[in-house]
């Protein structure tokens, strides 16, 4: 007869990572509840750049992905960018990840297999960067079949917005002014925290119309500015930030129904909708250009192919056609942060320093105070040469 043992539990092999799992569906959501050395567990074919960057900096400890993280569709960055900041990329674990790990579960991973326990709950496969290279290249050349698709979508566009794009129809009435005034459109895309630092002198001086599109109004919020406006379908913005005094303008399909709405109404917020088949900052600019903004300066805005395949969207027409008609107005400050950096070098802070002295010294020099100070060291000094004479 065996008797019962105690068993010890056993701690991580090397080469392995363990940590707390955290589920969630939409990767954006879940960076929000992600703690440092938390495994985040997500279900996200294709992931891009906007999302891999927000796992990055959380400190998560490794990322399991129930899709494909490179599908071949096109070559997404996302898988790329947790590789190069040395986070272990999972994917392929299937749907059954979701029903055998659990929020909360400690989870430990071995190579491309994943364990609640002694129990293997998953198996995927390890990306490294070869892989992802590989596949990155085998995605681009699907390209251009995804720039057919995006061409045909301009004309159908066209003839749903017609009268949005060409007479304003559909706008809404909003209370915050904005005629003759520079707008800020912030939008969570490619190096956006980078951009909007760059743009700190500006925002100082011209007091542009802060405008957020979703998650562009924690953006706003984390750089240390209260929006005015938040445009989008608020999927992606926290309630702290939804309730911080800016008009709220929900976006809505072409039919009116506004999903986003109803969490607006559960916080309390008063909000309008806005009925468009557009994007969210689309909308944004397509609005401070119909209420007459004398210049709309857009950070973090998609406008390229990859980026919109990014973001899982079939067409960039009504991107396209609003650049287009808004024109002139628009200055896209995507990139700024790279255009130009301010720095001060080690010898021009030495000789500022220096300067700075000097011109205190003559000031003080010149001054009755500094005159009588001047006399008194005078003196101390004739004496302490004496004294020394004295000594020899």
């Amino acid at each position: 007869m065996r008797l019962p043992t105690l068993r010890r539990a056993r701690s991580p092999e090397p080469g392995t990572i363990s940590g707390t799992a955290r589920l969630d569906r939409r990767t954006k959501r879940l960076a929000g509840r992600l703690r440092p050395g938390d495994i985040a567990v997500i279900d996200h074919v294709d992931l891009d750049r906007v999302a891999a960057d927000s796992l990055v900096a959380v400190g998560v400890a490794a990322v399991l992905n129930a899709k494909p993280s490179v599908s071949g569709r096109y070559p997404n960055l996302g898988p790329e960018v947790l590789i190069q900041a040395g986070i272990p990329l999972v994917d392929g674990l299937g749907e059954d990840a979701f029903e055998k790990i659990r929020e909360g579960d400690t989870v430990r991973v071995d190579g491309a297999e994943v364990f609640v326990g002694d129990d293997r709950v998953a198996s995927g496969v390890r990306q490294d960067a070869d892989s992802v290279a590989k596949a990155m290249a085998e995605a681009r050349e699907g390209l251009s079949v995804q720039l057919e698709a995006f061409a045909a979508n301009t004309m159908e566009y066209l003839k749903q917005e017609r009268d949005l794009l060409l007479d304003g129809v559909g706008v809404p009435d909003i209370e915050t002014r904005i005629a003759r005034r520079h707008c800020l459109i912030v939008v969570r895309g490619y190096d956006y925290k980078a951009d909007l630092d760059v743009l700190r002198p500006y925002i100082r001086e011209f007091k542009p119309v802060l405008i957020g599109v979703d998650g562009g109004a924690d953006a706003l919020v984390e750089a240390g500015y209260t929006p005015d406006m938040i445009i989008g379908d608020m999927d992606s913005v926290t309630d702290d930030v939804l309730r911080c005094g800016a008009e709220v303008v929900v976006h809505a399909y072409r039919d009116g129904r506004a999903p986003g709405m109803d969490r607006v109404r559960e916080l309390g917020v008063e909000a309008l909708t806005f009925p468009a088949a557009a994007t969210s900052e689309d909308l944004a600019m397509l609005l401070a250009d119909e209420k007459g903004a004398s210049l709309i300066v857009a950070v973090g805005t998609h406008a390229t192919l990859v980026e919109f395949l990014d973001k899982g969207r079939g067409g960039m027409a009504s991107t396209f056609l609003t650049r287009l008609k808004v024109g002139g107005k628009l200055v896209d400050a995507k990139g700024v942060s790279r255009l130009y950096r301010q720095s001060i070098s080690g010898s021009s802070l030495l000789l500022l320093v220096l300067s700075a002295i000097a011109a205190m010294a003559s000031a003080v020099a010149v001054s009755t105070v500094g005159k009588a100070y001047l006399g008194v060291a005078s003196e101390w000094w004739d004496n302490f040469v004496f004294q020394l004479g004295q000594l020899f």
